[in-house]
């Protein structure tokens, strides 16, 4: 188990105070057995009225509403969470999934509904891709799974991009780079190419390197990171980090999940003002071991 805290600090500037329309903030992670929220700090500036809402996928999302105009908007969430990450031996999955392909039952198939399906067209080069990973007429999922997520890892150049959106898969198959998020989408289409259901993470990476100053640096600390899951009967909803090649949830703090990327955006809203009102946005995020808000009460 780890305690680590989240610190997450978004600040929009402008050049003439301007008027805020309403933000959604994907902040928040939810109670789960492999990770328990301890306490959590939201604070906005300028004041705003906020409430809380779960959306369609049960993610707990906060609404913020302004009166004031201003020149400047920030937001600082903190959240301090206890960690269990699953590890590798962990993952029961059932006998008929050991081995691909193989199909879900019908009762997961009906749940699962639109997350087996392909969000993105292509010329089949993503299929043909994610067929690469087969050895044989029977490969091991699992095994298959790893070897695409060490794939990515590898063979693709990690680039931060801060401009809205994300890629579409085919463009980072050929250009093999791109960002977290770029990463995650294309695994997704990727698996689901294979009959597999696979959804969309936004969340947190801790990096053990910042601390000790030893090991190789994760990719994507210091700001939002963003990965996929795959369900696997027995085992469930298994993490797959792409961009680091993490497999089983460590280091990862899963926030909110969706069907595609578009629906987990962690901080999303308008303003209105005159055209080229905005300056600049600056974020910073910083994953802790420990609990920052028992030492700031201290």
């Amino acid at each position: 188990m780890q305690v680590l805290s989240i610190v997450h600090r978004t600040e929009y500037t402008y050049r003439q105070p301007v008027r805020f329309g309403e933000h959604r903030l994907l902040f928040r992670p939810r109670d789960s057995h492999d990770m328990r929220l301890v306490d959590s700090r939201l604070h906005i500036h300028p004041a705003s009225q906020v409430w809380w809402m779960h959306d369609v996928f049960s993610n707990s999302v906060a609404v913020a509403r302004f009166e004031d105009m201003a020149d400047r908007l920030f937001f600082e969430s903190v959240i301090v969470v206890e960690h269990y990450p699953a590890r590798n031996a962990a993952f029961g999955v059932a006998e008929y999934a050991r081995y691909l392909p193989f199909a879900y039952g019908l009762d997961d198939l009906q749940d699962l509904g639109r997350t087996t399906a392909r969000h993105h067209p292509d010329d089949g080069a993503i299929e043909s891709w994610a067929r690469s990973f087969f050895t044989g007429e029977r490969t091991e999922t699992m095994a298959l799974l790893r070897r695409m997520t060490e794939s990515v890892r590898v063979d693709f150049v990690y680039r931060p991009r801060h401009e809205e959106g994300v890629q579409s898969p085919a463009e980072t198959l050929s250009r093999r780079r791109g960002t977290c998020r770029d990463f995650a989408l294309l695994m997704m289409e990727a698996v689901r190419s294979l009959g597999l259901a696979a959804r969309f993470v936004t969340g947190y990476v801790f990096d053990p390197a910042v601390e000790s100053g030893a090991g190789q640096p994760i990719q994507g600390a210091g700001a939002t990171h963003a990965w996929l899951q795959v369900y696997l009967p027995g085992a469930g909803w298994v993490e797959y980090d792409p961009t680091n090649g993490i497999i089983g949830g460590e280091n990862l703090i899963r926030v909110g999940v969706a069907r595609d990327p578009s629906q987990a955006i962690p901080l999303q809203g308008s303003y209105f003002g005159p055209e080229g009102a905005f300056a600049k946005m600056d974020v910073a995020v910083d994953v802790l071991p420990g609990n920052v808000l028992e030492s700031r009460a201290a």
